[in-house]
């Protein structure tokens, strides 16, 4: 990177990786998970959902080697970069767009569900759109602001999970997580890996903000695996309580199955079931904030490379932020919100997801490889077996997924294509490989 092209302003501390971590992701244990038992049942999904933390287990402490080591607001994409070439970076970079700007407009539709919960006036459709329009104005403001913003969001987040826990935990029943525990059989838990991915989807997303970080030992990390463990906690914890609220095919298909839960606790009218749905967006708004964050990093590290048209790396002179990025990417949002359901979303989402884990490990076994004196503050544990691990479950997540959603699986792989196919035929391939060349010997 020269002087001449666009920076990143340096304000974001462990505390704040923290928040963005967590708010990424929280918003994945109020709703899009509970799908999952529409094609599983309780316990085909509890399954699903360890070897999904197993694979985040092992991804994400390998994944901290790459983010420590090319802290690049281009994330995979970077990574992919250095150790392949232009064209992984082309299928990191696109695979890491369709995760964030599916599962974006995914928890748009879940706000928009939970303010219709509370009043049924209100369209989904119009809460989603506004919720679009409120929080990029809220990221164009800058990145201290909207880490801060982030934090508080998250720490409220976190608080009324806690909440939801000690108002249903006590009516926990056996007998109702046990019900038709497994109806499809194991063919069931890898249908619902897409599910089980939801509850962590996004959380390399903090990786987008490493040209942001202050310098301080071990920050990323601190913030990467500090965020992990308090996901996995609270994923557990609510997944379980909320299977043994209800039959689960009560549950299973609702945008807001925790305020439903509440409701059937204490009664749908019951002023603590208004509060939780209240208090509940801010699990959402945590997720939706942070997202918008990560892929208008993105967004902007794709066109600082050449990879999008040079505009979208564009940054405002006094927030230093990448405005036209960010409008993209609601524009984007707003647009898929309108033509696709909240499973779908999901779908395509995880699918993109996945793909960047599979390329991003295979990204580390090449740079232990290709570069070994690289400056590695952070070092995978137990590697090799740490990324083989995770590389061995995402492949299977992925097979799991073209093969029970076919449909979805040809969209992401044709746009793949199509884009690949741009990219070659503009002549912009041989100029990045020339230029690949040159900084990588």
């Amino acid at each position: 990177m020269t002087n001449e092209q666009p920076t990143l302003k340096k304000a974001l501390r462990p505390i704040h990786l923290w928040a963005i971590g967590v708010g990424l992701v929280i918003s994945g244990e109020y709703f899009g998970w509970n799908y999952g038992w529409g094609v599983a049942g309780t316990v085909g999904l509890l399954v699903a959902t360890l070897l999904i933390t197993l694979l985040y287990f092992t991804f994400i402490f390998s994944f901290t080697e790459l983010t420590t080591s090319i802290p690049n607001a281009g994330g995979p994409f970077a990574y992919a970069l250095k150790a392949f070439g232009p064209m992984g970076a082309l299928v990191a970079g696109y695979a890491t767009l369709i995760e964030f700007l599916f599962a974006t407009p995914a928890i748009a539709l879940a706000l928009g569900s939970y303010v219709h919960f509370l009043y049924p006036s209100v369209p989904v459709i119009a809460t989603s759109v506004s919720s679009y329009i409120l929080f990029t104005l809220i990221n164009l403001l800058g990145i201290k602001e909207a880490a801060w913003f982030s934090l508080i969001m998250t720490l409220l987040a976190i608080a009324e999970l806690l909440l939801f826990i000690g108002v249903v935990a006590p009516d926990f029943k056996l007998d109702n997580f046990l019900h038709n525990p497994m109806p499809f059989g194991w063919s069931g838990v890898f249908a619902a890996l897409p599910f089980a991915i939801w509850l962590y989807v996004c959380l390399e997303g903090v990786a987008m903000v490493a040209e942001e970080v202050k310098n301080e030992k071990n920050a990323i990390a601190k913030g990467y695996i500090s965020a992990l463990l308090t996901l996995t906690i609270l994923a557990l914890a609510v997944m379980i309580c909320v299977g043994g609220i209800a039959e689960w095919e009560k549950l299973a298909s609702l945008d807001y199955p925790l305020p439903e839960s509440i409701g059937i606790v204490l009664g749908r009218d019951n002023p603590l079931t208004k509060l939780f749905a209240s208090v509940g967006l801010f699990g959402l708004i945590a997720s939706f904030h942070g997202i918008i964050i990560s892929y208008s990093r993105q967004i902007f590290a794709l066109a600082r490379s050449g990879y999008l048209p040079t505009v979208l790396a564009t940054v405002s002179a006094r927030q230093q932020v990448p405005y036209w990025a960010l409008l993209l990417g609601a524009f984007f949002g707003i647009a898929a919100l309108c033509v696709l359901d909240t499973s779908k979303l999901v779908i395509l989402s995880t699918i993109g997801a996945v793909v960047v884990y599979i390329v991003s490990m295979l990204a580390l076994f090449k740079l232990r490889r290709s570069d070994p004196t690289l400056n590695r503050p952070f070092k995978a544990p137990f590697y090799p077996v740490f990324p083989a691990v995770a590389l061995l479950l995402a492949g299977i997540a992925l097979a799991a997924m073209i093969y029970f959603y076919s449909w979805l699986s040809l969209l992401f792989f044709v746009g793949l294509v199509v884009i690949a196919g741009l990219f070659y035929a503009s002549g912009r391939y041989e100029k990045s490989k020339q230029e690949w060349r040159v900084d990588v010997p």
